[in-house]
């Protein structure tokens, strides 16, 4: 897998935002990348220092519609909370 399948997108979420004060960045990331290919990817393609990678694989929800159909089902999507070292930070993303 190349690394720009690995890591999705950054998410902008408030929480998110209070992590990059922690030196802690937030990515959506493929289902089958495991943590050490989320760090390869990350230090290759922001040139930083990464510490530690936590992953997490957030559920799909259920949304409830008025009519004919219900309710839809959303696809469970898997996040990463890289942690880097001392000082680094990714300027791409504090824009």
């Amino acid at each position: 897998m190349r690394i720009y399948d690995i890591i999705v997108r950054p998410l902008e979420t408030e929480k998110s935002y209070m992590l990059r004060e922690l030196g802690k960045y937030v990515f959506v990331v493929h289902m089958k990348a495991n943590k050490l290919e989320v760090k390869r990817a990350v230090e290759q393609i922001y040139s930083v220092d990464v510490k530690r990678v936590h992953t997490m694989v957030v559920p799909g929800k259920i949304s409830r519609l008025r009519g004919r159909r219900q309710s839809t089902r959303h696809a469970p999507w898997k996040k990463a909370v890289v942690t880097l070292a001392a000082g680094e930070r990714i300027e791409a993303l504090e824009a």
